[in-house]
């Protein structure tokens, strides 16, 4: 059976792609960092897909948990899908920015995941797949989160830049860019805010979880996309 893990994996875009990725037959980890109640109903929905899976608490900004977490992957023997899809935000103007927030938004959003592939690249056999969920904030700068969107770029130039490292092996590396997507963070937005955001569309709505999914479903099945940012916005901003 293949192995595989999702990063942030137990609600919104994380916990589509497990259950995808159940449902292709994989054996499935799913981190979290903190929110138990979340990783509880987890639990239950996807207990009734398939047992292949586990749940582990790893926050990616506490160093000591995410050496645990490749100490047991390894326990595995091969890892043949990583799903990165972990990410904070930091809503916070630029002059007001401490050197710690930035750092710890940095190093959540793409040092955690650098290390994590770097740490299990000897288990990573050949044929594999390393998918990234990036943000069209990495693409389209955003007035609010100058701090999202420039972790959202990086992870876009690693997934380019690790093709490089993963040549001749047919393991393949790409990036999901979404637009807005239908998850708690955005369910709570305004009726007014959701509607300003409908009118840059062409679509007039926000993506569903499964559509990211499908997404990150097509760069698993389709061996020759590799090194590729994939938007997914509904035609954000086509006017």
């Amino acid at each position: 059976m293949k192995n595989a893990i999702v990063t942030g994996g137990t609600k919104g875009i994380g916990l589509a792609v497990a259950r995808m990725l159940l449902e292709k037959g994989y054996n499935v980890t799913l981190t979290y960092s903190g929110d138990e109640k979340a990783a509880e109903a987890c639990k239950e929905k996807l207990a009734a897909i398939s047992p292949h899976f586990e749940v582990i608490k790893a926050n990616q900004s506490d160093k000591s948990r995410m050496r645990s977490l490749v100490q047991h992957l390894h326990s595995k023997g091969h890892i043949d899908c990583i799903v990165c899809n972990t990410g904070i935000t930091l809503r916070k103007s630029f002059s007001e920015i401490s050197d710690e927030e930035w750092e710890h938004t940095m190093h959540t959003n793409v040092n955690s995941n650098v290390y994590l592939i770097r740490d299990l690249f000897d288990i990573i056999p050949q044929q594999s797949r390393i998918i990234f969920i990036g943000s069209l904030m990495g693409i389209h700068p955003h007035g609010t989160s100058l701090a999202y969107g420039v972790t959202k770029a990086a992870i876009h130039a690693l997934a380019l830049n690790l093709v490089k490292c993963f040549e001749d092996t047919g393991t393949t590396v790409n990036a999901i860019a979404p637009g807005f997507v239908e998850t708690d963070w955005h369910t709570t937005k305004p009726k007014e805010i959701r509607e300003n955001i409908y009118a840059k569309s062409a679509i007039k709505r926000f993506a569903t979880t499964d559509e990211i999914a499908d997404a990150v479903r097509f760069c698993i099945d389709n061996p020759f996309v590799n090194g590729s940012i994939i938007e997914i916005s509904g035609g954000y901003s086509f006017k």
